[in-house]
């Protein structure tokens, strides 16, 4: 099994609170993803607010990439064999309904020489 990081974002439009029916659509993909022994990590949300970036210049700005259009939200690690595999996972998250995205990254997993 591999490790995949699934990383959520929004558009910094959208409204970052979810309703009560969208916390309980993610409720129920997250618990599906526990029953069947796929999370590595349970991640957590990633709250914008006060959140700084610092740059190549060591110059600050507020906001995460302000320059962007999208935002980080939460990520989760599940484990799965392939790719293909997590992407299928990710596809099923309710965060599309609302404009969202996944992005889905291998952990890659380095492995230390004998010294």
């Amino acid at each position: 099994m591999k490790d995949f990081l699934l990383i959520f974002r929004l558009d910094k439009d959208s409204e970052i609170k979810p309703s009560p029916e969208q916390v309980k659509e993610r409720t129920e993909w997250f618990g599906n993803l526990i029953k069947q022994n796929k999370v590595s990590d349970k991640g957590n949300t990633l709250s914008p607010a006060g959140a700084k970036t610092i740059h190549s210049d060591e110059s600050i700005t507020d906001c995460p990439h302000s320059e962007g259009k999208e935002i980080v939200t939460g990520y989760v690690v599940i484990k799965t064999e392939t790719i293909d595999e997590a992407v299928e996972i990710a596809k099923a998250n309710p965060i599309f309904k609302i404009g969202g995205s996944v992005e889905v990254r291998e952990i890659a997993k380095f492995i230390k020489g004998n010294d």
